[in-house]
């Protein structure tokens, strides 16, 4: 499995290895959704990876959906990643922050004020949140103002400045799972009639600037963007995602972005999801750095490096249960299994717990 562990040159940085850790909620945010010293040493104990994505950060209030879960909106908060960001590179690694805005998937309890949560459409989502240790059904939406649009563009572009703030190598905007930035982009939640509606290039309109003003801000070379072309993930629906996502691409790969970071078929499930759809043409269609995730096996990964199908792997849950998982995939050791109960909320129990092959040993 050699190709796995060869370098590669992403942007300013220099990999050690293809191994990415993929960005995984995890709801052990503190008070004022701020990181927190154990998170500092979670994300410390994995730096090995050639990359890790931190988890899905909301870039202002109106964008959480889920408990717990960090902002990078309040001084505290990126005082608090900073702490995060200082282990990990104490401990050679290096780290971007997934920007997010969940838009409808959310619940009032989790909004200023008690308020409906945002959308394209006031459409309401068939999908489930996190909220007082349960999932529950998410709450019925508004659609945004026009005039509201380019807030939601300053809210990422003042998150990817936060981010770089707190020490952060680079940002992954979350354009995936059927939130804000995914929900605009499909006619199954987009059902607007402006200028961020009906075609194709309407619909991909507010995506782009996101990633124009974030790419403006901290420079295209520390900016990367996570697409789901076909998952159903959060109620994720669109008559058409093949014109649809080689459009998104296209105009990415002209704004010289360092990487797309792709989820293969449902997010989480079933790689066969979408059967037919043709990720080869996105690949083509983009010049930067190509990281591909869902379900990779060690050997997946390496013929997809091989073969230069893709430049980099992401690897999700395997990192939750196996903090040294490229060691672990280098030995070909065994993989240690994660405790499903303790994925959500909760302290150091099945977050900072699981040994080291070594310490196993």
């Amino acid at each position: 499995m050699s190709a796995l562990f060869t370098p590669h040159q992403l942007g300013p940085l220099t990999l050690p290895n293809r191994i990415v850790m993929a960005p995984l909620t995890r709801n052990r945010a503190g008070a004022g959704n701020v990181p927190t010293e154990l998170m500092a040493e979670y994300y410390g104990q994995r730096a090995e990876a050639g990359l890790i994505v931190a988890e899905a950060t909301q870039v202002c209030p109106e964008g959480q959906g889920y408990e717990a879960t960090p902002g990078i909106h309040s001084d505290a908060q990126i005082a608090g990643w900073k702490r995060v960001t200082d282990t990990v590179h104490a401990r050679g690694g290096r780290i971007f922050l997934q920007l997010w805005h969940v838009g409808r998937v959310s619940h009032v309890s989790l909004q200023p004020n008690g308020q409906k949560p945002v959308a394209p459409s006031a459409i309401r989502a068939d999908t489930k949140t996190f909220v007082g240790g349960e999932f529950v059904d998410v709450s019925e939406p508004r659609a945004l103002e026009l005039q509201e649009i380019p807030g939601i563009v300053a809210a990422y572009r003042t998150g990817a400045a936060n981010a770089i703030a707190a020490g952060f190598d680079g940002v992954e905007i979350h354009g995936a799972n059927g939130y804000l930035l995914d929900q605009f982009l499909r006619d199954g939640s987009n059902r607007r009639d402006d200028l961020y509606g009906g075609s194709i290039e309407n619909r991909a309109r507010l995506m782009l600037q996101v990633a124009q003003a974030v790419a403006g801000e901290i420079g295209p070379r520390r900016t990367g963007i996570r697409l789901s072309p076909v998952t159903p993930a959060n109620d994720a629906r669109d008559s058409n995602p093949q014109p649809l996502f080689e459009y998104v691409v296209e105009q990415l790969d002209r704004l010289d972005l360092v990487y797309i970071h792709l989820i293969e078929g449902q997010t989480g499930g079933d790689r066969n999801f979408g059967a037919g759809f043709d990720y080869g043409a996105l690949r083509r269609r983009f010049r930067g750095s190509w990281i591909v995730n869902n379900g990779y096996s060690a050997e997946m990964a390496e013929t997809a490096i091989g073969s230069g199908y893709a430049d980099l792997v992401a690897f999700g849950r395997s990192f939750i249960s196996n903090p040294d998982l490229v060691t672990r995939l280098r030995r070909r050791a065994p993989l240690a299994k994660a405790n499903r109960a303790t994925f959500y909320g909760g302290g150091a129990e099945g977050y900072t717990d699981y040994p080291t092959l070594e310490a196993a040993e």
